[in-house]
């Protein structure tokens, strides 16, 4: 049994609005998230989210020790409540963190976190991402006490709803990074950062992913046709790194600002007016990141922004204010060391383009190889804390 002192996340994502033709509800499913835990600890406590939604949800949740996939062993199973009720409303624009709970966990070991939605349910709140160790269930029916949900009636998605962050409580050294940003970060590279820190024996750091698609710095989106690409940085930054146990905090988070505007002849909602200049998003970074994050005695990594030639918005003058925040980034005396992604998946040629193979085919998200890549070029000091 270890000296277990404090809460540190063990696992956390962003909640954002869902991306949504119109609004969607769902009643009587069962959503299942196998979790992998990186810390020894004796309790938990669940953080819920309905930051997005518009009306008050009603859900049950409970967790057991997972066996992978869709399987878990009910014998394990626990309830989780919110003071002691185990019907946990989460009223509009709000989030909830459960009960403590007496759970032994074991680092290695498997939990799959159940969440029963009982009657019509507004599906608002929930993140999109993607990895090796992103990917959840739903189920028709209630099957939070079972072994295995019924592959007839089941399948995958990596729709993560209203499950916000898992906290252990652990041993004192223990901490968390965070790693904050838009869909590049809500894909694979957080994942392959917790990989190579199995690798590499690290066991007192977690990773936890806040990152939102299509979120900018300096801008959001005022309807719904953009709904989905969330919150500006000034107002999500205080909400993501409200983390237990964190130490640090990764940002790459900007290019947005850069290839969205188009002007209103184009799109009405994305004005040449929202053009950033390098200067307007090195102070939204100091302003709405650094300055907070140091108030919370975060240490701040600044990470560079990626490729962008043959993104259907690309323009040299766009790559021009890219290149420019990077060179910001990597130069500012603001941050506590720089994470340099852009150097990482570079082509060594032409250092507007992905590296051969490490392009998505979409010339602005990065392939696995990619991810990888990015995972592999986080400094070792920055991860031995």
């Amino acid at each position: 049994m270890g000296n277990y002192t404090k809460w540190v996340a063990a696992w956390g994502n962003a909640t954002s609005i869902i991306d949504q033709t119109a609004c969607t509800y769902a009643k009587d499913i069962t959503l299942r998230y196998p979790v992998k835990m990186c810390f020894n600890g004796n309790k938990i406590r669940v953080r819920f989210s309905n930051i997005s939604g518009t009306e008050a949800v009603t859900i049950k949740a409970s967790i057991a020790n997972g066996e992978g996939g869709k399987k878990q062993l009910s014998s394990t199973s626990s309830k989780l409540t919110l003071n002691g009720d185990e019907n946990i409303v989460i009223e509009p624009g709000q989030e909830v963190t459960t009960d403590e709970i007496n759970y032994d966990v074991t680092r290695g070991q498997m939990l799959s976190v159940n969440i029963y939605l009982p009657t019509y349910t507004q599906m608002n709140s929930g993140v999109l991402i993607t990895g090796p160790l992103s990917e959840g269930y739903y189920s028709y029916g209630n099957h939070m006490n079972e072994d295995e949900l019924p592959m007839d009636l089941t399948r995958k998605t990596n729709w993560f709803y209203f499950l916000n962050t898992i906290d252990v409580f652990t041993e004192e050294t223990n901490k968390a990074l965070i790693c904050f940003g838009d869909s590049i970060t809500a894909q694979s590279w957080p994942d392959y950062l917790t990989l190579r820190l199995e690798e590499m024996g690290i066991t007192n750091l977690s990773v936890i992913r806040r990152a939102i698609s299509g979120t900018r710095i300096l801008r959001e989106y005022s309807c719904i046709t953009y709904a989905a690409y969330g919150i500006k940085g000034e107002t999500r930054f205080p909400v993501e790194v409200n983390t237990a146990g964190a130490s640090a905090v990764i940002i790459q988070h900007g290019i947005n600002d850069i290839i969205h505007p188009v002007g209103v002849d184009v799109n009405p909602f994305r004005p040449w007016e929202d053009m950033p200049t390098v200067e307007s998003m090195a102070k939204g970074v100091e302003d709405y990141y650094v300055a907070k994050a140091r108030a919370l005695g975060l240490k701040v990594y600044g990470g560079t922004l990626l490729p962008i030639y043959g993104w259907r918005t690309y323009a040299d003058f766009r790559d021009e204010i890219r290149v420019g925040f990077n060179d910001w980034i990597r130069s500012s005396s603001l941050f506590d060391g720089v994470v340099d992604f852009d150097n990482a998946v570079k082509d060594r040629a032409d250092a507007r383009k992905f590296a051969e193979g490490f392009d998505s085919g979409d010339h602005l998200h990065p392939s696995e190889s990619a991810y990888k890549a990015m995972a592999e070029c986080v400094p070792e000091e920055f991860l031995r804390q």
